[in-house]
């Protein structure tokens, strides 16, 4: 029995561990055991059970507990940035400034909230920062807050950890409840959601494959990349069919004349400047049956060519071979010169069938090679990424440099590497199941430790009048979020999956993204908003508690 009982309640590496595994185990049991109707909280079980665990004593290492929050927050943070990354410029442009105006929407909402409860309570201000720093989820912003209060008053004295810890665990389920609450009320269907969001993208992004029979006498005799000139639009011309019955793979140096027939891959949105060619058929995306040439797809596994441009490999020119599109993470791109390959794209050929096979060679198309993972660009990324995160940023009119933190840092990084890794050979590709792994594993890890630093005066704080502080925080956590919620929706039209990661980024809650990715499927839009909002709102949330403290 003592050794039981030291396992549980004396404080040591192994009993750190030990209370860790125990608490993740307990909570998934939980999330996968106990729902509400369809509703479940998800890995968010894994915060309650720390909570009740610690309420009976049982408390981790001070040291084990700091690097395990720490490491599990960068790890979750660092696998969402590695996924979003690829596409994440290119979804900021589409609609990146209106969530972040949304986001920054929610902040100042949630600050104003705040101020207005201290002006009809009489609340001291500092112990509203701390709330305002809990019912967000940003431990940032509570440090900062402190560190202005330690420099205004001289002493480090304050109620701003106490009200933080109080209001932490219900500003992450504040967030839960309000993406629950927006659900019913929109009579979100889920799996139509995600099928419109599915047919949205194909229309928006998938090439579209068209058979054009050349009647425009114009370009009579010219070659393939004069034509394309001439339109002036990114298009890929994959064959040519003469008017004998043969085809053949095209180059750009290929020569076209009336009466023959071009297979052309463009966008759908230019299909009435394809048109000025002559008469066009949509087709499938495959070769005719009775075809000589045959349409295959490889998958890249060779490192070597990881970071290379199509165009400097000369494929049509050294094995008679075109490639017509690459298809990365589900998303079919049109195969221009420019287009830099990864390891891990699905590689469309078109060719007679033993220069394909030659081809499939070179490119590798061993998938157990995908398998290996890649462990360099996640080290080195979160080296990286504690460094940005921790790199002072003085800001005029504040006392204390501005950090990003490391979650921050990390998740800007890990932007960074997954956009333009490839660019310098590094190989950022990594499975699916891989990715899942690392961030359940992270997301686990930072919830157990937050919730076993809880417990211990959870309830007494509730009990001594800290049940104020909670309505206060559930009141700062749900009224922004309901109000930009509701105008993101109705007015904006957003899509439930991209609503529920603007409100998880600009709450800066990595448990809500967490369960927003449970509800959504094989989608990343809630990663996607998450990691756009993220950065300018964690910015404005460490700036303006110090600002709070330092004006008021």
């Amino acid at each position: 029995m003592d050794f039981f009982y030291d396992l549980l309640f004396k404080e040591s590496i192994t009993q750190s561990l030990f209370l860790l595994t125990i608490t993740i185990a307990i909570g998934i049991f939980c999330a996968e055991k106990l729902k509400i109707g369809k509703f479940s909280l998800g890995v968010t079980w894994i915060l309650f059970a720390g909570i009740v665990l610690s309420h009976f004593g049982m408390t981790l290492n001070s040291q084990v507990a700091h690097f395990a929050k720490d490491f599990g927050l960068v790890l979750f943070v660092y696998s969402i940035g590695l996924q979003v990354g690829p596409s994440f410029f290119s979804s900021f442009g589409k609609g990146g400034i209106r969530m972040n105006a949304l986001a920054v929407c929610i902040v100042l909402v949630g600050v104003l909230t705040t101020l207005c409860i201290h002006w009809i309570t009489g609340e001291e201000i500092s112990t509203m920062v701390g709330i305002l720093c809990g019912a967000v989820t940003n431990t940032p912003g509570m440090g900062a807050a402190q560190q202005a209060f330690s420099d205004i008053t001289g002493s480090g004295t304050s109620t701003i950890a106490a009200a933080y810890a109080v209001t932490y665990p219900l500003g992450v389920v504040g967030v839960l409840l309000t993406i629950m609450f927006l659900r019913w009320a929109f009579r979100v269907n889920i799996q139509g959601e995600l099928q419109r969001l599915q047919d949205e993208e194909a229309n928006e992004n998938q090439p579209i494959c068209y058979d054009v029979k050349l009647t425009n006498p114009s370009i009579d005799g010219l070659k393939v990349v004069e034509v394309q000139k001439i339109l002036g639009i990114t298009m890929v011309v994959s064959r040519v069919f003469h008017m004998d019955g043969s085809e053949e793979v095209a180059n750009g140096d290929t020569v076209v004349h009336i009466g023959e027939s071009l297979r052309v891959l463009t966008d759908k949105h230019v299909m009435r400047t394809v048109q000025l060619l002559g008469p066009i058929q949509e087709r499938e995306m495959e070769p005719r049956s009775a075809s000589s040439l045959v349409s295959r797809r490889i998958v890249l596994t060779k490192e070597q060519w990881n970071g290379k441009k199509i165009g400097s490999l000369a494929i049509r020119k050294h094995y008679n071979v075109n490639i017509t599109r690459v298809i990365r993470a589900g998303i079919d791109l049109l195969a221009t010169p420019d287009l830099v390959l990864q390891l891990g794209d699905r590689i469309i050929v078109v060719g007679a069938q033993e220069d394909v096979t030659k081809v499939a060679d070179i490119f590798g198309n061993e998938l157990k090679r995908l398998d290996i993972p890649n462990l360099l660009p996640i080290f080195l990324g979160v080296a990286l990424g504690i460094v940005v995160g921790t790199l002072p940023i003085a800001i005029p009119g504040l006392s204390q440099p501005f950090k990003l933190g490391l979650a921050g840092g990390s998740l800007i990084v890990a932007i960074l590497i997954g956009r333009f890794g490839p660019y310098y050979h590094l190989v950022t590709f990594a499975t699916t199941s891989a990715n899942k792994m690392i961030r359940e594993i992270g997301i686990s890890l930072f919830l157990a430790t937050v919730g076993l630093g809880a417990g211990g005066s959870f309830f007494e704080s509730i009990a001594n009048g800290g049940y104020w502080w909670i309505l206060y925080g559930v009141i700062i956590t749900m009224l922004p979020l309901l109000i930009v919620g509701t105008i993101g929706r109705l007015w904006m039209k957003l899509d439930f999956f991209s609503l529920t990661g603007l409100l998880s980024g600009s709450m800066t809650n990595p448990p809500a993204l967490a369960y927003a990715n449970s509800i959504t499927g094989d989608s990343d839009r809630a990663s996607a908003s998450y990691a756009t909002v993220y950065p300018l709102t964690m910015f404005l949330r460490v700036l303006t508690a110090q600002l709070i403290i330092l004006l008021m």
